[in-house]
């Protein structure tokens, strides 16, 4: 309209370096990290963050320079969440599970100037780093951050400083010295890259996600409101940081003046003493993390503590798989509100949440449950549609009709580094497709049904590993399922499910067959059950389909039955 300008007075470049000066004004003395050993305020982390990027300047990292970090969820973590950008720099958290080879390829492809090392993990770090020279590239310069929190890393990290080019803290307590006049240096533009992340898939192939300073402002404030969170939350990070920047709520909490509770381990003792010590307000992980809360031997039937003048509820955001129902039930029991999320790296974490309707109170708890499984609806950063690939046109919404998960808006990637048609192919038709397939149901809501590579199609009939997982869920002595495909020589593949039973129980393979073949469509029951110790997991926590499809096939192919 006639008068309307766009100036500095009306416009500036969003982006969640400001979340941490605003904290500092707001929340000086709140705390805003703290774990074994550590406890920090808003005023110092701010102080701590702005000599980290006065630090990399002084090494020579420049504008769009990509900064790699090694660690698990540790202070330093967050802070390289700010000092890195900060810095003018993208930050790269590297999945803190990846052994040398591929840590070095993601070097090499990433081009990372600088790599930050948890000191629990500097033999990988080393081996990765000397990978990258043989190869003929320039390796980072490595900075050790020698902080412990627990016995897990029990060796005197400090007597290996000598083994990278810096250690941390010295870094920081330098920083005066190596750039003496360092200003924040703030993104010109919105759209320039904050962040690389790797997918969890990740192959000799790299996939690497590209973040920008306006999607991960918006994501954090979305990841604000999925989370339900007031003024000063107390988050516990079971997420993984490096995970989308841990579903960009490094940088959420912030935003809110909250407390960051860090821990090396992640299980159900630590997760009810730090809710206990620190008041831990929020938390989040795969469903896997929610089974392992509900079924451990070590917290049977205990729940959440009561403070002073009324019962606390811990808010879980959970996401990767649906979560049971089963498991949905008992963390509810122990004091648990489950919110329900759908994402991938491409979205920056969650896009979609099971969001709940007050009439469905009153509903059953097992039926409360089966609704909570959903993946719901999107959130406000962008839209998601369920469309068949090839017409592109939206599926009815009859629960019935599979189709192909889309989203499109403001909080999709910018795309895949150095690769243009892989990000061509991702975003044809004008949507981020991807790969999981889907029902609508009759109120809109959104109900994956599988990966497209892990559907079973068996006969000709689609099979939703899913629902024969969930299905398995419901015995009572199951703790942990997934189902997978096995090569059947008159059905093309079955359903081959691997079961880990609760500590305690017992049930045969015969029993859990039957048990499917009761509540499940014949063809959809599974017609092989492996009972095993544990199932193989991502560092992210989601069950490894990759290898245990591996196993199903070196099981051999079913032959047709005599009878």
């Amino acid at each position: 309209m006639e008068g309307a300008v766009l100036c500095a007075a009306n416009h500036a470049p969003l982006t969640p370096i400001g979340f941490l000066e605003r904290a500092a004004l707001v929340y000086p003395d709140r705390p805003a990290i703290v774990a074994s050993g550590v406890a920090r305020t808003w005023r110092e982390t701010r102080a701590r963050c702005l000599r980290l990027a006065a630090a990399l300047a002084g090494l020579g990292v420049r504008r769009h320079d990509v900064v790699a970090v090694f660690a698990q969820n540790i202070p330093a973590m967050c802070e390289l969440h700010f000092g890195v950008p900060m810095a003018g720099a993208i930050i790269c958290t590297l999945n803190s599970r990846l052994d040398a080879a591929m840590a070095s390829v993601l070097l090499r492809h990433s081009e990372a100037k600088v790599i930050f090392v948890d000191c629990a993990l500097l033999d990988v770090a080393q081996e990765a780093i000397r990978l990258v020279s043989e190869a003929g590239a320039r390796p980072p310069m490595s900075v050790l951050i020698t902080e412990l929190l627990d016995e897990s890393s029990s060796s005197d990290a400090r007597m290996q400083v000598g083994r990278s080019d810096y250690a941390y803290e010295p870094l920081l307590s330098n920083a005066g010295s190596w750039s003496p006049d360092f200003a924040i240096r703030w993104p010109a533009d919105e759209n320039e890259p904050i962040a690389l992340n790797y997918t969890s898939g990740t192959t000799s192939r790299p996939k690497g996600v590209i973040y920008s300073h306006r999607g991960a402002y918006l994501n954090s404030l979305v990841g604000v409101l999925l989370n339900e969170m007031a003024a000063m939350p107390v988050y516990l990070w079971t997420v993984p940081m490096f995970h989308c920047n841990g579903w960009c709520l490094v940088w959420g909490v912030a935003a809110q003046g909250g407390t960051n509770v860090c821990v090396r381990k992640v299980n159900a003792p630590t997760i009810f003493d730090s809710v206990a010590r620190h008041g831990v307000t929020h938390m989040g992980g795969a469903p896997t993390v929610l089974s392992m809360i509900a079924n451990s031997t070590a917290v049977r039937g205990e729940k959440l503590p009561v403070p002073p003048g009324g019962r606390r509820r811990v808010t879980v955001l959970t996401g990767g798989a649906p979560p049971p129902p089963q498991v949905l039930l008992r963390m509810e029991e122990k004091g648990f509100l489950v919110i329900h999320s759908y994402g991938l790296t491409e979205t920056y974490g969650p896009a979609t949440a099971c969001m709940w309707k007050p009439e469905w109170d009153a509903l059953p708890a097992e039926e409360r449950a089966q609704i909570k499984s959903r993946q719901g609806l999107h959130h406000l950063g962008l839209e998601v549609d369920v469309k068949d690939p090839a017409t592109m046109r939206s599926v009815p919404a009859d629960g019935r009709t599979i189709g192909e998960v889309m989203l499109r808006g403001n909080t999709v990637m910018c795309g895949y580094y150095k690769d243009s048609g892989a990000t061509s192919e991702a975003m044809a038709g004008g949507w981020f497709r991807s790969g999981d397939l889907a029902v609508r149901q009759e109120d809109g809501y959104v109900k994956v049904m599988d990966r497209s590579k892990d559907i079973i199609i068996s006969g000709g009939e689609n099979i939703s590993t899913i629902e024969v997982e969930a299905t398995l869920f419901s015995h009572p002595a199951v703790e942990e399922a997934a189902v997978v495909g096995r090569p059947d020589k008159f059905w093309g593949e079955t359903p081959c499910a691997f079961v880990k039973l609760l500590a305690g129980q017992e049930a045969g393979e015969e029993e859990l067959l039957s048990f499917c073949r009761a509540r499940l469509p014949r063809y959809m029951a599974p017609r092989t059950v492996v009972l095993v110790g544990e199932l193989p997991k991502t560092a992210t926590g989601k069950v490894h389909k990759l290898a245990l499809r591996e196993r199903s096939m070196a099981m051999g192919t079913i032959q047709p039955s005599k009878l």
